[in-house]
């Protein structure tokens, strides 16, 4: 049975310190480190490239009584290993068939489950066997898998594959870890022996992160470090956990620890491969080792669950995207901006975008049609907000009341005036809409959207109204980071006001980003807000990681609920969560034929909805899968 979080995989990039040759001692220590690893719930334990011996033994590898130590020292690790739910790799020197072999021991539980010889070699150490595939190795009258190409594979958890390749094996031309990931490898092993010298680190982690980028996987990179001989070269134990080209733990070097411990997110790996058709062509010859690991019932995860995934992007290069993005469609239709200020946040965004395409085509600013359209729920706050802002660019901005419109367009259909339902909102909407659109034909304009990716995902805009434009800035931008792009040209105004002040442009966004998100299409009272979007669609920040985790790593639903606990933890509870994230897929699925005919609009994160190049998906799509798999209220 399918138990919480068997997606994320423990693993521990660890050095042990040493005595050079001395096995016995060695062994000591991993056997420590290997009980301290188990009380933490470690699944792969990775130990430097030759760390039973120390890899700084020169030619007493030759000595056969070293080598001998070794063996031993290994038996006595393996049978160590009984009754812990762990698989360990340990770098150790074998002599085989008149060649002395740099190798790795995978074991677990009693038993070895394969030596993987260096590729790479140099010194004492013999070219290791050109033959791929399957050779064996006799190791107290058992006959042990030796070779490159081996895949470990767990039967309880599909998709926990991993091999192994070791040290500068990394720096080959084709690394070994290539081969191994198109075969299926979703975590590459490397215990390393590698020296430090100035920089050595930052070279270190280019080579670790662009190699689990490329390959899509998790790399667990475990150095050598003190205790090593620091004859000619000193080692810094500086290990490294990556996952897809992003650094999740290090032991920095020289550092006290000497321990990288962090979970693999395997379901994200195996998502991203998916997609990729690179690896749906899998190397010949590879020979698969299956080994047997439960995972804990109460698994904690370590790992920080980031509750704002989409604001790790860079506000500058996102809003250098929208801005590229609208310079072009500006350049290639010889037209001018007509934009809908609101005085709230997309609005705001949106027309900060528009001054940058501007400036971008080394056009005057003043040429964008700003319109303000307010009507029954507009309030003095966001109308004053509107001026402003467009008054801080030396924008005019034009102000067409539609109160008499939606007034006289309501007693037409015969909808009661006090009747304050969708069509009263929508109508409003779709009003402004039509302004918008008619304005931009007698200037030869283009509207721009303001609408965001969150309110997309959620249905939230109204058909044909603030849903429809004729380039669509915001629609690649989540909601929170909406909110980041606003507030980083509040704390950097200097950049988008050239030789004016940007005190009067600090002010008004720092009030815009006060001002509670609302559509603001329900009558004010005593000119308030009387509209809050996020109490009637939930909070955006648990909307954005719905829609990241959904969309992004095709999440189970129970697993989505699972880590929005973690990342929320103490700040909304498990029944509100839960709420939220019913509401997130019911509106998603219902919603989708909004989405499936949205004007064109850049992508700025990793996620796109657009139906063209974004997430595709029929409008009559049933959400009952998705629902059935979530428990009820608690």
């Amino acid at each position: 049975m399918r138990k919480i979080f068997d997606e994320y995989i423990c693993v521990a990039a660890v050095t042990p310190k040493i005595k050079v040759a001395n096995c016995v001692y060695n062994a000591k220590i991993i056997a420590g480190i290997m009980e301290e690893a188990k009380a933490k719930q470690v699944k792969l334990l990775c130990l430097p490239e030759l760390c039973i011996t120390g890899s700084t033994c020169g030619d007493l590898f030759f000595q056969p009584a070293l080598i001998d130590s070794a063996k031993m020292a290994l038996d006595k690790l393996v049978e160590y290993s009984r009754g812990k739910d762990m698989i360990v790799v340990a770098g150790l020197p074998i002599a085989h068939m008149g060649k002395l072999y740099n190798v790795a021991a995978v074991f677990s539980q009693g038993q070895i489950l394969g030596f993987v010889p260096k590729t790479n070699v140099s010194g004492p150490f013999s070219a290791p066997c050109k033959q791929r595939g399957m050779e064996t190795i006799s190791w107290y009258g058992s006959d042990i898998p030796f070779g490159t190409d081996i895949l470990f594979a767990n039967k309880n958890i599909s998709d926990f594959t991993f091999a192994v390749e070791i040290g500068t094996d990394l720096l080959a031309p084709i690394p070994p870890s290539t081969r191994h990931a198109l075969s299926g490898a979703v975590i590459i092993v490397n215990p390393a022996a590698t020296p430090e010298f100035a920089d050595k680190s930052a070279l270190r982690r280019t080579v670790v992160t662009s190699q689990s980028l490329r390959l899509m996987c998790g790399y667990v990179y475990a150095n050598a470090g003190c205790g090593e001989s620091t004859t000619d070269a000193i080692f810094g134990g500086h290990n490294i956990v990556t996952e897809n080209g992003v650094i999740l733990q290090e032991s920095l070097p020289f550092g006290n620890e000497g321990w990288a411990v962090t979970e693999i997110d395997l379901e994200a790996l195996v998502h991203d491969r998916k997609k990729n058709i690179a690896f749906y062509s899998n190397p010949d010859n590879y020979i698969t080792i299956p080994f047997s690991l439960d995972t804990a019932d109460e698994k904690k995860l370590m790992r920080k669950i980031d509750p704002l995934p989409f604001i790790k992007c860079e506000a500058e290069e996102a809003l250098a995207i929208q801005a590229a993005g609208l310079a072009k469609r500006i350049e290639h239709t010889d037209s001018c901006a007509v934009i809908g200020v609101s005085g709230g946040l997309d609005s705001c965004l949106a027309l900060l975008v528009t001054v940058r395409a501007y400036r971008m085509l080394g056009k005057p600013v003043s040429e964008i049609v700003a319109v303000t359209m307010p009507c029954f729920g507009t309030t003095s706050h966001t109308k004053n907000n509107a001026h402003s802002l467009c008054e801080a660019f030396g924008i005019p901005c034009r102000e067409i009341d539609i109160t008499a419109s939606v007034t006289q367009h309501l007693k037409d259909i015969d909808h009661p005036q006090d009747k304050f339902d969708v069509v009263f909102e929508n109508a409003q909407a779709r009003m402004r809409t039509y302004v918008l659109m008619d304005l931009a034909n007698q200037v030869n304009g283009l509207v721009i959207g303001t609408g965001s990716l969150s309110e997309l995902a959620l249905g939230w805009a109204t058909y044909n109204g603030d849903h429809m434009s004729m380039y669509a800035v915001n629609a690649g931008v989540p909601k929170t980071l909406v909110r980041l792009l606003v507030q980083h040209t509040a704390e950097n105004p200097d950049k988008f006001l050239k030789g004016q002040s940007p005190i009067k442009l600090k002010y008004v966004l720092d009030s815009i980003l006060a001002t509670k998100v609302s559509p603001e299409l329900l009558p004010a009272h005593n000119d308030e807000i009387t509209q809050i979007t996020e109490e009637l669609v939930g909070p955006y920040e648990l909307h954005d990681f719905f829609i990241y985790h959904t969309l992004r790593f095709s999440r189970r639903p129970k697993t989505v609920l699972n880590l929005a606990k973690l990342a929320f933890v103490g700040k909304y509870t498990g029944d509100e969560i839960l709420h939220w994230l019913k509401t997130f897929y019911r509106r998603f699925f219902s919603q989708q034929f909004k989405r499936n005919c949205l004007p064109d609009a850049p992508q700025v994160v990793e996620i796109s909805l657009s139906p063209r190049g974004g997430f595709q998906m029929p409008s009559d799509a049933m959400v009952d899968v998705w629902l059935q798999e979530l428990p009820t209220l608690y």
